[in-house]
């Protein structure tokens, strides 16, 4: 028996410019931009609303036609995705309890089950934010910087997000840092978020904090500001997103496969 998930909004932030990789929203993948495979995503997750918010009439053209998206042109000085869903959200007067799933537009394979589960994840906690998570299993993934590891409550929600490798398995990382312990729960977090519209406007007036700045990650923030992320497993795996040239190959090659 499939588990219930709550109607849910599925907002897509989708900017034009970007440093590693120029107009990417528009980087075709198996000749499909890459912004419509992310909207296409979100519709077949059942999405109740799936909203692209976009700072380029190039972008805007690329969907037009696309039965089931909608198109919200925002400002081009947004510090963040996040901020560009707040705007969203006002344009379109979406109720505080509203479940928004923010989808970046950078995720053309995200699997559908996923963003269900980070919906399903909100409505089932009073958090005003939710998050996914996957087990790490490489000692190499954990050491990584540029994965993000959390650790969370045993009633799961996030304790602290980090790029250093989190927790510190003291005995065992004494003995080797080639293998990791198997009774450490470790995990990498996924970059797919959920809120309550009325807090996804409250988040942006919120002054930005130290821990965020040390770590470059957004999410400390919340969870500086004493406010709680739910946090769930995933589950389906999420491919990498697309950020580089690299990332595109790679991107096209898995398409190639999927025959």
């Amino acid at each position: 028996m499939l588990a219930f998930v709550p109607p849910f909004i599925v907002a897509i932030p989708a900017r034009y410019g970007s440093t590693r990789l120029p107009a990417k929203p528009l980087r075709e993948l198996g000749g499909v931009p890459m912004v419509v495979r992310v909207a296409q995503r979100a519709l077949q997750a059942g999405a109740a609303q799936v909203v692209v918010a976009v700072d380029d009439r190039r972008v805007a053209d690329a969907l037009a036609g696309q039965a089931g998206i909608e198109i919200c042109m925002t400002r081009a000085d947004h510090a963040s995705g996040s901020d560009r869903l707040a705007e969203c959200a006002a344009h379109y007067g979406w109720a505080d309890d509203a479940i928004v799933v923010n989808l970046q537009g950078d995720e053309p394979f995200a699997p559908a089950a996923g963003i269900r589960e980070v919906a399903r994840a909100l409505a089932e906690d009073d958090a005003p934010m939710a998050t996914l998570a996957t087990p790490i299993l490489d000692a190499h993934e954990l050491f990584d910087p540029n994965v993000v590891k959390l650790v969370r409550t045993v009633s799961g929600r996030a304790l602290y997000f980090s790029r250093a490798p989190l927790p510190w398995a003291r005995d065992a990382f004494a003995a080797s840092r080639e293998q990791l312990p198997a009774e450490v729960p470790f995990l990498r977090h996924i970059g797919i978020y959920a809120y309550r519209a009325g807090f996804l406007q409250r988040y942006t007036t919120l002054q930005r904090t130290p821990l965020e700045q040390a770590e470059s990650l957004e999410q400390l923030r919340v969870l500086e500001h004493g406010h709680a992320i739910a946090v769930r497993l995933t589950p389906e795996p999420f491919p990498p997103g697309i950020d580089t040239e690299a990332d595109v190959a790679r991107a096209e090659q898995w398409l190639a496969g999927q025959g």
